[in-house]
């Protein structure tokens, strides 16, 4: 078995550190470059720094401060936010990110996905996807139960389906979480970055169903992301729901936890960790 990963996550709003629940009542959290400098001392196996209102605000992500947290840290970064096209890509990864974070465009454009694969290769390639368990009688939920009904799973009409949002999880589109991570990976997807909204900063633990159901379609690695709030967590998440990576923000962020402290756990219950 592979090691398994544990990142912290830095929500970036007008270069600020910026941490919610539910991706709502955003606070200030302090700066991106201190932060990252602090959870390299901590031992993050990997760093997340999202630019959480690039898209929805229609401007290229602010590449000043990845420059910046990228000379001062060397362990992974991945960034996202603001991803237009293949020269931002090329920007983020100038600039010092390891891998790109695509959300809203490879949403609107899936081809970009399978461009950007192709011309800086899969394993710098993360698609991120916003999740929110669909709302009984919505068009989405009655669409998806019609789909399952056509199609004879009766899973489609009993089962869980979770709806895909962008921008920052403000606009809902059209898409099942699940059915999109398949197509992200055959469209040359290396990684899949899996954010509950229904769990994001609540401490009630991951979104299993959410995750199970992902990681059991797709055979790349899954970051597990929304809802830490205990040691756990992350082992139940990482175990049960067969997550290759556990995220977690506020957290890490407000020293409720230690990354070291949670790898201590996870190894001492058998956990391969870095």
């Amino acid at each position: 078995m592979l090691a398994k990963r544990i990142i912290p996550c830095l929500d970036v709003k007008d270069g600020r550190v910026v941490k919610g629940t539910r991706f709502l009542n955003l606070r200030d959290a302090g700066d991106p470059v201190e932060a990252a400098k602090a959870y390299e001392k901590q031992q993050a196996d990997e760093l997340v720094f999202l630019d959480i209102t690039a898209s929805s605000e229609k401007r290229r992500i602010i590449l000043d401060v990845v420059r910046k947290t990228a000379e001062k840290v060397f362990m992974p970064l991945t960034v996202g936010g603001g991803i237009k096209d293949l020269s931002d890509i090329r920007a983020l990864l100038n600039a010092g990110a390891d891998k790109v974070s695509i959300n809203t465009q490879a949403v609107k454009r899936p081809r970009l996905i399978r461009e950007a694969s192709d011309k800086f290769g899969s394993q710098c390639i993360v698609v991120a996807i916003d999740a929110k368990l669909r709302v009984k009688g919505s068009p989405f939920a009655i669409q998806q139960q019609n789909n399952g009904m056509a199609s004879g799973d009766r899973k489609g009409l009993s089962g869980k389906a979770w709806q895909v949002f962008v921008n920052g999880g403000r606009t809902p589109v059209n898409l099942d979480a699940v059915k999109w991570a398949k197509r992200c990976e055959q469209l040359g997807a290396g990684e899949i970055l899996l954010t509950s909204m229904d769990f994001d900063g609540t401490k009630d633990g991951y979104d299993m169903d959410l995750t199970m159901a992902v990681t059991s379609a797709v055979n790349i690695p899954v970051i597990a992301s929304g809802g830490a709030g205990k040691k756990e967590d992350f082992y139940t998440v990482l175990t049960k729901a067969g997550a290759d990576a556990a995220l977690a923000a506020s957290l890490f962020h407000y020293r409720e936890l230690k990354i070291a402290d949670v790898k201590k756990y996870l190894k001492n219950r058998g956990v391969p960790v870095r």
